[in-house]
């Protein structure tokens, strides 16, 4: 939808969308772009980060910042970008005490939302030719492979970490890849997305206290040094993704269809609400804990659902609930562009 059409109820969910995107894209098997994809402003999200280009560096160079503006779908950004940090420092914290408290509700919650993202996604596509059906097939396989694979231990070695920020920015750009599951399989989930952040609270509270001891603090320093080389890995990862994606929509839309829609199935495996946390081990199996106390987590060992449970048909309740929120997104969407000015 372009800048100028926009009214303020569109531009106020746009910020709502940003604060989804950021919230999902925190938990472990969840992809924000799942949530692009779904809320009908996917394409217009990877073709905006697409302007960001050499055109677009000699417009701000030459001081034609209006020009340039308006050429990166500026606005857009801005609204969607801004819902993305309110929800890393406060939508991402109340789901963090969900998870914490009614996980297994949460998970199911997901789940329904990536089943409803699928039906959403496949109602709408017709192009069932053999090769999109193996596309189907290899992102189907490539998404349960993720979710068996065994994590590796955390690395905090700076060019490590920002390629982890190119990898785990694949959730805005992917619908069904999760960089915080990636993050997660990498060994540096805590590390680069609870340590570091933690790290940068404590030291903006500090600097509003106007108290710079921080800076002889070698542990806060290092985590603030990660976590701004891990934001410029995953500002690249966005540019340059969103290269590759706006190419391969240009010329390769229904295949690149194909296998959003086999990642998203696949990404199911990960969001599997009923599931053990496996934590990780030092070498006397004691659990390992980071900074903060917090155990370790080192994957899941998932079961089926005990149907003698009351909470197993919460949780499908709960599922039924993540179904209705995205098909109410679609139905959102549709009336949105049926009211647009003709």
């Amino acid at each position: 939808m372009p800048q100028n059409t926009r009214t303020f109820s569109d531009k106020f969910f746009l910020v709502i969308k940003g604060l989804a995107m950021g919230a999902a894209n925190k938990v472990p098997g969840v992809s924000g772009g799942v949530v692009a994809f779904v809320a009908g402003f996917y394409e217009e999200f990877i073709y905006s980060l697409q302007k960001i280009n050499l055109k677009a560096l000699k417009l701000f160079i030459n001081f034609r910042f209006k020009s340039f503006w308006q050429y990166i779908n500026g606005r857009f950004l801005l609204l969607l970008i801004l819902g993305m940090l309110i929800s890393y420092f406060s939508v991402s914290k109340i789901l963090d005490y969900f998870i914490m408290h009614y996980e297994l509700y949460v998970w199911a919650s997901f789940f329904g939302m990536i089943i409803g993202s699928i039906y959403y996604i496949v109602k709408d596509f017709d192009d069932w030719s053999r090769r999109n059906i193996c596309f189907i097939l290899i992102g189907i396989i490539i998404g349960v492979s993720i979710s068996l694979m065994d994590p590796a231990h955390e690395n905090d070695n700076l060019w490590f970490v920002f390629f982890c920020g190119i990898v785990g920015v694949s959730g805005m750009t992917l619908p069904g890849l999760s960089g915080s599951f990636i993050l997660i399989l990498f060994g540096n989930y805590v590390l680069l997305l609870v340590d570091s952040v933690n790290a940068l609270y404590d030291t903006i509270a500090d600097l509003i206290k106007w108290d710079f001891s921080f800076i002889y603090n070698v542990q806060r320093t290092r985590l603030l040094k990660v976590l701004l080389v891990f934001s410029l890995g995953s500002i690249t990862g966005l540019v340059t993704l969103s290269h590759l994606l706006g190419y391969v929509l240009k010329h390769y839309k229904n295949a690149t269809f194909a296998a959003i829609i086999g990642f998203i199935t696949g990404s199911l495996g990960v969001v599997w609400p009923w599931k053990n946390k496996v934590y990780k081990l030092n070498k006397l199996e004691e659990i390992m804990i980071d900074a903060q106390g917090n155990p370790i987590l080192d994957n899941y060992d998932r079961y089926l659902p005990d149907l003698t449970s009351a909470s197993t048909y919460i949780g499908f309740f709960y599922i039924c609930i993540g179904i209705a929120i995205v098909l109410w997104l679609e139905w959102y969407g549709k009336k949105t562009i049926k009211t647009l000015p003709k």
